[in-house]
């Protein structure tokens, strides 16, 4: 089942999968719920997955920015609240993993399990430059190009060792999709990421808290990771020693099992 609500400026598209408990999936910047697949497909055989395309992706809407993530996780809301969802589990990846720092301090009642991924509270100034480079290359870069300077970013070495070839269709594919996400889109989700501040009211988040990280990660470090777990109480903190950024990739099977089994505890 997939469809649309209509949100504060922008319509937001999701699809939903499985039976169960809900569990509402939350993609990172420049990349549209189908995302989610290989996990998706391990999940929906335990809970009802709603996988939404955020503000600025996919089928949603991607009117200029700026945009907050405490305005994508309204977006959210208003998903749950189409669809009836009183509480659901919540599972982020990097900008998703922010966004749903937002959703559980603004709305603690509407999140049961909390899982966050590769993601962080507070950016200092290196990755603000960082993201405000990938602005800039992005404007002047071809698709291919730009797709080849991310997988460099949020891949760990080890992977490259044995998935050049996969690596290198993710290049192809970028060159050749017909319906890239748009500057304005882009744009708007990498402002949200870089003002993304939480740091000062994790401790308002109670909601039983994964935390996954690689630890080869070098867009969203480790100490980044180590701040959420100091600062939400009781929350837990599972270590990919070889993966990086998309450690949920890299190590799938794992990443799969140790998710899911907290979410069904």
């Amino acid at each position: 089942m997939n469809g649309f609500v209509d949100a504060e400026g922008a319509r937001i598209f999701y699809q939903i999968r499985g039976e169960g408990p809900d569990l509402v999936l939350l993609m990172g910047f420049g990349a549209d719920g189908n995302v989610w697949e290989l996990h998706a497909a391990e999940y929906e055989k335990h809970f009802r997955c709603i996988i939404l395309d955020n503000r600025g992706v996919g089928k949603s809407d991607q009117p200029p920015g700026p945009y907050t993530t405490q305005m994508m996780a309204e977006d959210t809301v208003g998903v749950m609240n189409a669809l009836q969802i009183d509480k659901s589990h919540v599972a982020g990846i990097s900008m998703g993993g922010a966004i749903a720092q937002e959703l559980a301090i603004n709305y603690p009642e509407r999140v049961d399990r909390l899982v966050l991924i590769s993601t962080w509270p507070i950016f200092n100034n290196y990755a603000k430059s960082v993201y405000s480079n990938l602005i800039k290359l992005r404007r002047t870069s071809t698709p291919d190009a730009f797709m080849e300077l991310l997988q460099l970013w949020i891949f760990a070495p080890p992977w490259y060792d044995d998935n050049l070839e996969d690596l290198l269709k993710g290049q192809q594919d970028a060159a050749s999709n017909q319906n890239p996400q748009s500057q304005s889109g882009f744009e708007g989700q990498l402002m949200a990421c870089m003002q993304h501040n939480t740091v000062d009211r994790l401790d308002q988040i109670k909601a039983p808290t994964l935390i996954t990280i690689g630890d080869m990660d070098i867009f969203t470090p480790p100490p980044f990771s180590d701040i959420l777990h100091d600062k939400i109480e009781g929350s837990r903190i599972v270590h990919f020693p070889t993966g990086g950024h998309v450690h949920h990739w890299e190590d799938l099977k794992r990443f799969n099992e140790v998710t899911s089994s907290f979410m069904r505890e």
